[in-house]
């Protein structure tokens, strides 16, 4: 009896707070868009009465019109391609970054971890309007960038409201996520390993390879999921920085609960983001899984 309870008491709060925070608000999210919007915005009343009674008042619509019209399909794909390359340029960045302060001398670690995370420290949207500054027309940075460029030819370019100023602010935001992870991992690694594989004949590549990356992937499938999945749903930097051409679906999404007030659709369109990054994380883990077996 003590045993049950005792996990009981520590299962049970995390299980409450999944369901409360996550299974609830889902389970409304996907009836909700199986309803009609209200006459003036918001669900209309999910049973209606007339002279044969009450009936269900459900419909499909919202999802025949995502299906029906490729602009969604599209803005999906979209939408996955800047996660893709958010997460590829993070990892790229992150992974030699999170080694070096990995390695780095006792004394030196927590000041390094210190600056990783001090971004955190001032607000998220001053961050993103901060960016606005540096990638503006009037910046010193465009100009430095358009004067390089003038030396071989190519016109002045603009770097604000475009799809780079989108993925350069998703990478600068999303950063951290994928270098604290890593750094937990990497500095796990016991250092007689690399030795070893040193007195084997192992050069610093093969050290590497053979040794470090395959002990990191944990790390990397940890900073993977911190910011591939919530590069999916965002929706302040394209909205900030993309304007018309940075778009994604979680834009739309905002859109369609504030603007539009199609409360349906963008229930819709939420739980087809939804569906869509389970498929991925699991095919992802699924492969993960896989590999660590040596099946692939």
């Amino acid at each position: 009896m003590a045993k049950h309870l005792g996990k009981w008491l520590i299962s049970g709060p995390p299980v409450l707070y999944l369901i409360v925070f996550f299974v609830i608000p889902t389970c409304i999210m996907v009836l909700a868009s199986f309803r009609y919007a209200g006459e003036y915005g918001g669900l209309a009343p999910v049973l209606l009465h007339d002279t044969s009674g009450a009936h269900l008042n459900l419909t499909l619509e919202s999802y025949h019109e995502f299906f029906s019209d490729f602009i969604y399909s599209w803005l999906f794909i979209k939408t996955l391609v800047y996660a893709l390359v958010t997460t590829f340029c993070c990892l790229l960045m992150a992974y030699p970054l999170a080694l070096l302060i990995a390695r780095s001398a006792s004394k030196y670690r927590d000041l390094l971890v210190l600056l990783v995370i001090l971004p955190f420290w001032s607000n998220f949207l001053i961050r993103i309007y901060a960016w606005m500054i540096l990638l503006g027309p009037q910046s010193a940075f465009s100009a430095a960038l358009n004067g390089f460029l003038g030396i071989f030819g190519v016109g002045p370019v603009r770097l604000l409201f475009t799809p780079f100023a989108v993925v350069l602010c998703l990478i600068y935001v999303q950063l951290p996520f994928m270098v604290l992870p890593l750094y937990a991992n990497l500095e796990k690694h016991d250092p007689a390993l690399l030795d070893a594989a040193q007195d084997l004949g192992a050069n610093a590549w093969q050290r590497f390879w053979r040794v470090t990356f395959p002990l990191s992937l944990p790390g990397i499938y940890a900073g993977i999921a911190l910011v591939f999945v919530p590069v999916l749903g965002i929706f302040a930097v394209p909205d900030i920085l993309g304007g018309t051409r940075g778009i994604m679906i979680g834009n739309l999404i905002k859109q369609e609960f504030l603007e539009a007030r199609d409360w349906p659709f963008g229930s819709a369109l939420s739980i087809m983001l939804t569906i869509g990054a389970m498929i991925i994380v699991g095919g992802a883990a699924l492969f993960a899984g896989r590999r660590r077996n040596g099946d692939v």
